[in-house]
């Protein structure tokens, strides 16, 4: 066989390169990358580069915002989409799908509707307990929670960042001069014991509102009861868990720890702030502020304290008028900002909106703090909040008031009113209370707040009171000199604003407030008294032979409204008179034999038809105000003292700022 000899040789490299010459290339390219990545990590200034390469480090969902090393720019991260558990549905019940419905509430007229139903895996928190932390005792900083959840195991949660800030939580627990949840009375007493009972009753009320919204609507905003589903609803920019938010404080309050720990590890979990949709400032503010704000408070979790400040954060643009005066609804995605289409044609803001900001926001002054957080995302902006509040009260002192009264609409371009409708009531209510408050959680040091409201009750005392023929008190509407004879459920709120206000009146005037916040709950309990359920229609009248009821259908709704026994709270806490709490009793009684539901509480169309027709909504406002003030009637006065608390329009205590409180931004609130 003959053999064919070829020489040996090696092949060339697909680029045509030698042996040699790929060594001597690779040695080049080896050097490069040494170079470059050294400069990547060892250079001043490559922080941004590095996110580049490197997997940014594990966020709590809900935090947008980093602080970097002092010196370098915020960055502001998204957070991841929200990713709920799916809706379980009821057994037996297919899911229903929400749908949209207007809203009846303080400030306009606001109805609710409820949301789609979710069982929520609990967390194991680290600390091992899901009971409340006791009285006086620290407050940790949250922290990872292990879940064992059904489906498996779940991985650990980062440990919440946090917003450097100067807040001192245990030097403010500390100066409380009541313990939060009050004292004990002596139980063997039998009205105590009585008392205690009908606390228990509402206890329990609110717990089977709770479960009801948990096992049918869990992170949906508010609870259907008879459809067994849940609601989202378009007042919120497409945040959810509004009744989550809403209840925070009041499952504190009654001690139902395990339902506090559900609604705390949802807010960890799944409170989102990454949402697109336009959202209602007034309604954002008092529920979802003033919610996050009192349980920051309440029990010193930073995760309620960041969310509150990235929230607040998403509502400034709607500052953004000429005259400062905000618009009533602020679009999440693009911070445009407008008004309502039925305020005056989309033309003004409200007056009871942009005037019952003030609270929330100086607390949010207060807890973005003045570290690298406040320097460098919040300062110019949270602290101006302060700025922001105040300059709302130097347009409305400058301008000129009709016999000193507040109409409801003003533009925000302008700066002048643009109709004259006064009520204290629907679209003007908060605005006044705020005005007080301002005052009381300034520990009596805002006296500008002080003397705006005293002038604006003289003036509606003047101008709005009457008293009916059957010797009813009440204040009527106004409308460019015209009254209106009726009063609406949202301005039976007034007899416990004139009553928290008496003590600090004119001396002269002081029993004459006592006297006249009793004249006007009385009168607020005859609509109630004079119904076929002992429920109170959303308006009465005063007129042909006609005293305390609604003259039609569509006035004679209950929608489970917390304005009247909220009176009767503040009344009792002044007085003690045993009226109070018996009328506060009658309210309990009829809620559970007419807005009681299998499957929760919901209000009703006609107060006047002992067969009750159901409306299909567990308001919110219901668990947040409604039982919360039921409840205060029927414990001590040292129970969230009003030394040391007051009331947002959500019923939400907020802390009076004593003047040596540490952590102040930007001066004394």
């Amino acid at each position: 066989m003959l053999m064919r000899k070829v020489p040996v040789f090696v092949p060339a490299s697909p680029w045509g390169l030698r042996l040699p010459q790929k060594f001597l290339f690779l040695l080049f390219l080896s050097g490069l990358v040494t170079l470059c990545f050294g400069a990547l990590f060892l250079l001043p200034n490559s922080s941004r580069l590095k996110r580049l390469f490197l997997a940014p480090r594990t966020q709590q969902p809900g935090l947008e915002v980093v602080a970097e090393v002092a010196g370098h720019p915020l960055v502001r991260e998204q957070e991841s989409p929200p990713n709920p558990a799916p809706a379980v549905p009821a057994p037996g019940e297919d899911d229903a799908s929400s749908q949209a419905s207007a809203r009846r509430r303080k400030g306009w007229l606001r109805r609710t509707h409820p949301t789609g139903t979710r069982e929520m895996a609990t967390a194991a928190r680290s600390s091992g307990s899901s009971a409340l932390r006791p009285q006086g005792a620290t407050a940790p900083r949250p922290q990872g929670a292990t879940a064992a959840r059904s489906s498996g195991s779940a991985p650990l949660r980062p440990q919440e960042p946090s917003i450097p800030f100067s807040f001192d939580f245990h030097a403010f627990r500390s100066r409380l001069r009541h313990p939060v949840l009050g004292t004990r009375a002596d139980e063997s007493k039998e009205p105590q014991s009585l008392v205690r009972a009908q606390r228990e009753k509402i206890k329990e009320m609110m717990q089977f509102a709770w479960q009801s919204y948990k096992r049918y609507a869990m992170g949906k905003n508010e609870l259907r009861p008879l459809t067994k589903d849940g609601y989202e609803g378009n007042m919120f920019g497409g945040l959810s868990g509004a009744t989550i938010i809403d209840s925070l404080d009041t499952l504190y309050l009654m001690e139902l720890q395990e339902e506090f720990q559900e609604a705390k590890a949802w807010v960890e979990e799944n409170f989102h702030l990454n949402v697109s949709g336009e959202a209602s400032l007034f309604e954002v503010n008092i529920r979802y502020i003033g919610g996050l704000l009192s349980a920051f408070y309440l029990t010193g979790e930073e995760v309620f304290r960041i969310k509150a400040i990235k929230l607040g954060e998403k509502l400034l643009p709607a500052f953004n008028t000429p005259t400062g005066i905000p618009k009533g609804v602020v679009n999440f995605k693009s911070s445009s900002i407008r008004s309502w289409g039925w305020a005056m044609a989309g033309s003004s803001s409200v007056l009871a909106e942009f005037g019952s900001l003030h609270l929330e926001f100086l607390h949010l002054t207060e807890l973005s703090g003045n570290q690298v957080f406040a320097e460098k995302a919040m300062k110019v902006r949270l602290v101006s909040i302060s700025w922001q509040v105040r300059n709302i009260r130097k347009v409305l002192r400058k301008i000129d008031k009709p016999f000193g009264l507040y109409p409801n609409f003003l533009s925000p371009v302008s700066g002048n009113w643009m109709q004259h409708h006064v009520s204290v009531g629907g679209l003007g209510d908060s605005f006044y209370e705020y005005l007080i408050k301002s005052w009381l959680m300034s520990a009596k040091t805002d006296v500008e707040a002080k003397d705006m409201y005293y002038e604006a009750l003289e003036a509606i005392e003047t101008h709005l009171l009457n008293v009916s023929p059957g010797g009813l008190t009440y204040i009527a509407e106004w409308r460019g000199g015209v009254l209106d004879h009726k009063m609406g459920h949202l301005a039976c709120f007034s007899g416990g604003m004139i009553a928290l206000g008496a003590e600090d009146a004119k001396e002269e005037k002081r029993a004459r407030y006592r006297e006249l916040a009793a004249q006007i709950t009385k009168t607020c309990h005859e609509s109630y008294a004079r119904s076929d359920t002992k429920l109170g229609p959303e308006a009465f009248w005063f007129n042909s032979g006609r005293e305390a009821v609604a003259t039609q259908l569509s006035e004679s709704y209950y929608i489970l409204r917390p304005e009247v026994v909220e009176s009767y709270m503040y009344l009792w806490r002044q007085t003690h008179d045993p009226i109070y709490r018996e009328w506060g009793w009658e309210v309990v009684t009829a809620l559970e034999k007419y807005c009681r539901t299998e499957a929760g509480f919901s209000g009703i169309q006609d107060v006047y038809s002992s067969i009750p027709s159901h409306d299909n909504k567990q308001q919110t406002f219901f668990l947040a105000e409604t039982l919360k003030y039921l409840y205060l009637l029927f414990s001590e006065d040292d129970m969230l003292s009003l030394e040391d608390w007051v009331f947002n329009t959500e019923a939400h205590p907020l802390p009076v700022n004593r003047s040596d409180s540490p952590g102040r931004v930007g001066g004394q609130l």
